[in-house]
């Protein structure tokens, strides 16, 4: 959240919210990294979304508040473009900007010339952004609350009376063609002081500098009695590196040196620069002419820098904290809207702040899957709801029938739906949960010192206590790694520590005798329930299709056996062939 401007594109303004951040494997075990990584070729932006889906908050207005505003941002690609094209501006103003020096009279006239022009594009910015913002289809709560900020920072009266004087600066500034200084010399013509004659519209002409030279001390009557400019624009171009060998001249016989300045033509180069050589009458002239100019300009440069210092900062750094939030939306909805064009279906979540039915997703699939998936049409989506008799749900089915692509589903949708983006499903209706737990297989690597069970027990143990009543937990073939006597034991009475804390949860086994015992589970703990959900086959083949029933383990092993030939009866006779 932005501490300056007061609001943030990720929460209601003035509410003090708490958010959990979700474990780091998380993401990868539920296939949102494969989302991430599709999101933008930057790392930095990948990470920007990963670490804004990671840190979620079971407050529903939270949801509710970047869902609007998600929902205005994926309607008006039109207003995703103006921005990316006004975060590089700013980007760019903030990487080169002049706006964190303190003084102008240190930084010289033609540094301000330049400040004026990145001014000028910070007008130019919030001009821009507030006719974007003020799009009647606009309707969310966080981007009208940053239009009315941006409004009121445009008419603000201030705001007015610095863009009439920078318009009014630049105007002048833009007439600058040449400078006139004037040169005091002593007997030796050895320079001892310089000013500043005049500032000028026109550019010098060029002039043979040592004929007028010496026309000047041979006739006395071109010597002037003042020190008065009479108007030449004649002179002749000292460039350092081709007329070496007159610049050594000079400065051994009168000890000026004078250097080429290319202010004419370039507002951000660097000024004339003189020095005085002989005797040690004068060190140093360096930036003189600024020195000069900027006297001259005191009162005006003051008050811009006032002025750049309250409306630059509120204009440009308090609304360049915002852009990380905006990136983090339009990426998003990029991607959506790509996927959306390629057939996807997509939805706005209904976050709800309690209810007896917790969950309620009709048409929902595996993003990751659709991804990865060239025709999207051979999709299988699914219903699913978490209520108080559906609390714990226990799914078994066949080997590759889609029971971890459909736990993955389930928790995609909350990450997403809190994360204020649509949702791939038909509909989805859900109270937020305070944080996800997922207990899907180690790497080998991770087993070692305390063996596979092991490993598997204190994660479970540690990813339990710090569950709560508002979380989901996605178990995967947990307490697998042993036999299933040993297995099952354990996972019977970790379901009934879930039901005991009513917690909502997917656990995704192969014990098909879990399943058969929800009912009992139910009965033995009270108030929620255990329910068993199976991956459904049609003759042997997988449907991808959830259902409440008892499991199919038996029959789909025997439908197995008998397309393979290796039932009893087959084999000995002699039918297996």
């Amino acid at each position: 959240m932005d501490q300056k401007t007061g609001f943030s594109l990720l929460q209601p303004f003035g509410m003090d919210i708490e958010y959990r951040r979700i474990p780091d494997h998380v993401m990868h075990d539920l296939g949102l990294d494969k989302f991430c990584q599709e999101i933008s070729s930057d790392g930095k932006e990948r990470r920007l979304v990963a670490n804004v889906l990671s840190q979620i908050s079971d407050d529903p207005k939270v949801a509710a508040y970047r869902q609007h505003i998600f929902g205005d941002i994926f309607r008006s690609p039109e207003l995703r473009k103006t921005m990316l094209e006004l975060f590089d501006k700013i980007q760019f103003m903030r990487d080169f900007s002049t706006m964190h020096k303190t003084s102008d009279e240190e930084l010289g006239l033609w540094h301000l010339f330049h400040r004026l022009d990145e001014l000028d594009s910070y007008i130019k910015t919030v001009e821009t952004m507030r006719d974007r913002l003020s799009d009647e289809r606009i309707q969310s709560e966080g981007l009208i609350s940053l239009r009315d900020y941006i409004t009121e920072l445009y008419e603000d009266a201030c705001f007015a009376e610095m863009k009439k004087d920078i318009a009014a600066l630049k105007m002048k500034a833009s007439d600058v063609q040449s400078v006139t200084l004037g040169i005091n010399v002593n007997e030796r013509f050895e320079a001892v002081s310089i000013g500043l004659v005049s500032v000028n519209k026109k550019p010098f002409k060029r002039s043979g500098i040592v004929s007028n030279f010496a026309d000047a001390i041979a006739n006395k009557e071109r010597i002037q009695d003042t020190s008065d400019w009479d108007g030449d624009l004649h002179y002749q171009l000292i460039d350092r590196e081709e007329k070496r060998g007159i610049i050594d001249h000079m400065k051994n016989e009168a000890g000026l040196l004078a250097v080429r300045s290319s202010f004419a033509t370039d507002a951000r180069a660097k000024s004339t620069i003189v020095n005085a050589m002989a005797d040690g009458a004068m060190e140093n002239s360096t930036f003189y002419l600024d020195t000069v100019v900027n006297k001259m300009l005191s009162s005006l440069v003051k008050k811009l820098r006032d002025i750049l210092t309250k409306y630059a900062n509120v204009a440009i750094v308090n609304i360049s904290g915002l852009v990380p939030e905006f990136i983090y939306y339009i990426r998003c909805a990029e991607l959506i809207g790509g996927l959306t064009e390629k057939g996807c279906v997509f939805s706005e979540a209904q976050p709800v702040a309690e209810g007896e039915t917790s969950m309620q997703a009709k048409g929902f699939y595996d993003l990751k899957l659709a991804m990865n998936m060239e025709n999207v049409s051979e999709i299988v989506p699914n219903d699913l709801c978490f209520d108080q008799k559906h609390t714990v749900y226990i799914l078994t089915g066949a080997n590759r029938g889609g029971k971890t692509t459909i736990t993955q589903a389930v928790g995609q949708l909350f990450i997403l739906a809190q994360g204020g983006l649509f949702v791939p499903a038909e509909s989805f209706r859900y109270v937020p949960c305070d944080c996800i737990y997922t207990h899907f297989p180690a790497d080998e690597d991770k087993t070692m010192d305390l063996g596979r069970l092991g490993e598997e027990c204190v994660r479970f143990k540690e990813m339990f206590s710090r569950s709560t009543n508002k979380s989901l937990i996605l178990l995967n073939e947990t307490f697998s790694t042993t036999s299933f006597e040993e297995g099952y034991y354990i996972a019977k009475d970790s379901v009934k520590a879930l039901l005991a804390k009513g917690v909502r949860t997917i656990y995704n086994t192969h014990m098909h005798k879990l399943g058969y015992d929800a009912e009992e589970l139910t009965r033995e703990i009270g108030g929620t329930g255990a329910a068993s959900l199976v991956m459904q086959t049609e003759e042997g083949k997988r449907s991808f299709k959830v259902a409440l029933a008892k499991p199919e383990g038996s029959s789909y092993a025997k439908d197995i056996a008998k397309k393979y030939g290796v039932t009893y009866d087959m084999l000995v006779g002699g039918s297996g062939s």
